[in-house]
């Protein structure tokens, strides 16, 4: 099964002590880059997010964000720490005796002081639980997400080995049309030349350009690179890099079919193989 890169999810739930929202997304990367948003109270889940990611997910750049919302019935009384609070008035009247037009405080900046209000205590061992819960939900739909877009990628790479496959055939076919058409011109231009040569120098003439213009070692490479191809698209797990690999062995391959070409038709077939292997290239990129 091939999957992409890319992809999102997104996983809520609702509990007596509030709401949680965890979002996945995912973009093409060399390696697994995981980034993680986390409320204060679940700073504690950071390890455990990344190795539960880890290992059901092998390449690319991961966010993760998880959102908490405490309902109002468990947010509860408000307390305040009146002793905290009384500190910070005093601290406001000596510093007002330092200024020469000092600003009355109201107490409502008060209240904003860290730690003057007091909120009851979470259950925190319960809300670690249920986000590990979402986490698991959020990775299978991303990873099905994932999976369409590999599927929609492995069809048109497979459109693409076909096309591959069908330039090959044609070279091939026109191979032994290419060598009769060179021997002839040979012929004709020593016969416009008026020089005369004996069947076997022309023979070793044919021989040694034969050699030079042979292209069936890099037919059959091709051959191969995309029987290849072929199968690892039928494989499970990740497999960019090696198809990665395999355009890389595919593109020298067409520069060496243009190389020896001595006919357009070869020449326009090492241009048009590049072309594909190009478009599968860039598709590959955003393959896991």
């Amino acid at each position: 099964m091939i999957l992409s890169m890319t992809g999102f999810s997104r996983m809520e739930s609702q509990h007596d002590w509030g709401a949680l929202a965890l979002e996945l997304r995912s973009v093409n990367h060399r390696y697994l880059e995981i980034s993680l948003r986390l409320p204060e109270e679940c700073r504690s889940l950071e390890q455990s997010l990344r190795e539960q990611i880890a290992r059901q997910l092998a390449r690319g750049k991961v966010d993760c964000s998880l959102r908490l919302q405490r309902t109002i019935s468990t947010a509860g009384e408000i307390n305040i720490d009146t002793e905290l609070a009384t500190q910070l008035g005093h601290a406001s009247r000596e510093i007002d005796g330092l200024l020469y037009n000092p600003a009355p405080i109201s107490s409502l900046e008060i209240l904003r002081w860290p730690g003057v209000l007091q909120s009851p205590a979470l259950d925190l061992d319960a809300i670690n639980k249920a986000a590990l819960d979402l986490l698991n939900g959020a990775i299978e739909e991303l990873i099905t997400s994932r999976s369409r877009e590999g599927e929609k990628i492995k069809t048109m790479l497979e459109e693409r080995c076909e096309a591959i496959s069908k330039l090959v055939n044609d070279v091939r076919a026109v191979i032994p049309e290419i060598k009769a058409g060179w021997i002839n011109k040979i012929r004709e231009r020593l016969a416009e030349a008026e020089v005369a040569m004996d069947d076997a120098r022309l023979t070793q003439e044919v021989i040694l350009m034969s050699q030079k213009m042979d292209v069936e070692e890099e037919l059959d490479r091709l051959e191969a690179h995309i029987a290849e191809i072929r199968r690892v698209l039928e494989q499970k797990g990740a497999v960019g890099r090696r198809l990665d690999f395999l355009m890389q062995e595919l593109n020298r391959e067409a520069n060496t079919l243009g190389s020896k070409s001595v006919a357009v038709v070869t020449s326009q077939a090492s241009v048009e193989l590049k072309v594909l292997i190009e478009q599968m290239r860039e598709q590959i990129q955003n393959i896991e």
